[in-house]
């Protein structure tokens, strides 16, 4: 048996059939036989190596496995890249060390870039392929994926203008990623639509307390809405207890949705209405997008269609894939989990003024 012969079983390749490739693997798992990675990137030109970062928040501290949102998507795009063999490496937007020139990357994968991200701007300047879990806005990206935030949040208000609301909030960001952006544009326009005036509070959302204290002026104002939207995952527990201090119900005088992909929102009291982004349909999709990148490969728009959950209202994206030239971008549908936080038990009754906390 030749050398190519050989090579071509252990790496896939080749027109061979199906019993000398396993044959040849057979011989190869016996001997302990792995292949070299230093050899396969003089052979290839590549590492194997691809990145993963978030650059939403620049240089402020941000333990972004901590949201269960990049949790998760980072756990896709971990069994996806092995499942193609790549790894993964996780990689801060800054350091005092400067991680990225020491790390040989074929590819790179963005979350939430920032409107002109310089990171972004310097791996495309290097030739680095990078494929953004967000629109990229100005930012030169080889392919993006993103979910339909308009829809979803026109969803949210209407599901929430069903329930009987009638003053609905935001709870908003301060970064120009595209999320916050359109999220926030999105409400705005609601607003100025349906003649309503907007009442929303916008904190850094890398700053956890910061969340909590947004919360506690947005339901402090005096013209307190009757329902909330939380953009951010810590945003519906902040919300709750900030209702709790100044004496209102949940959901009899405040309703709550939040964005989250937390299981922890289920067995609240009440439980939260939640806005599934599908982090792990993304997390897979932008790592195969990326891959395709590198090795040349056309990739494809389809997407693979959800089951919902049982009870949820699926917010299907207005368009599959946006732009005709590049950089091609794909929306994905969001989901919106309905639990108790958002459904009004009794008809509406008048509500007082919230009260102070600690008063009686």
């Amino acid at each position: 048996m030749s050398i190519t012969t050989v090579s071509d079983a252990l790496n896939g390749k080749g027109r061979l059939p199906d019993e000398t490739r396993s044959r040849v693997r057979e011989v190869a798992e016996r001997l302990g036989y792995r292949p070299s990675a230093a050899a396969r990137t003089l052979r290839t030109g590549r590492s194997g190596l691809i990145g993963l970062t978030v650059t939403t928040y620049g240089e402020e501290p941000f333990t972004f496995t901590e949201f269960a949102y990049f949790a998760e998507m980072a756990r896709a795009a971990t069994s996806a890249a092995l499942g193609r063999g790549y790894a993964l490496v996780v990689l801060p937007a800054s350091s005092r060390h400067d991680v990225w020139s020491n790390v040989a990357l074929d590819g790179t994968v963005v979350i939430d870039p920032a409107d002109q991200d310089p990171l972004v701007s310097e791996l495309y300047r290097s030739g680095v392929p990078v494929v953004s879990d967000g629109k990229p806005g100005n930012c030169p990206v080889t392919a993006w994926v993103d979910n339909d935030h308009e829809a979803a949040v026109l969803g949210i208000l209407d599901h929430l203008s069903e329930a009987g609301a009638r003053r609905i909030g935001l709870l908003t960001g301060t970064s120009t990623d595209t999320y916050t952006r359109l999220s926030t544009d999105a409400y705005l326009g609601w607003c100025e639509r349906v003649g309503q005036e907007p009442v929303y509070e916008a904190y850094p959302a890398h700053d956890p307390a910061a969340g909590a204290v947004a919360a506690d002026r947005l339901l402090a104002r005096p013209d307190r809405p009757d329902a909330v939207y939380g953009l951010f995952d810590p945003n519906g527990t902040d919300l709750l207890a900030a209702a709790r201090r100044y004496g209102l119900r949940v959901p009899e005088d405040l309703l709550l949705v939040c964005c989250s992909e937390s299981d922890v929102y289920a067995g609240t009291e009440p439980p939260i209405t939640t806005l599934s982004l599908k982090p792990r349909r993304i997390g897979t999709t932008v790592v195969n997008l990326l891959i395709d990148a590198i090795e040349g490969v056309d990739s494809s728009s389809g997407v693979t269609a959800d089951t919902p959950t049982a009870g949820a209202r699926l917010f299907p994206p207005r368009y599959r894939t946006a732009g005709t030239g590049p950089p091609p971008g794909t929306l994905m549908p969001t989901e919106l989990i309905v639990r108790a936080s958002s459904q009004r038990r009794s008809p509406r009754t008048t509500v007082s003024p919230p009260r102070t906390p600690g008063e009686v």
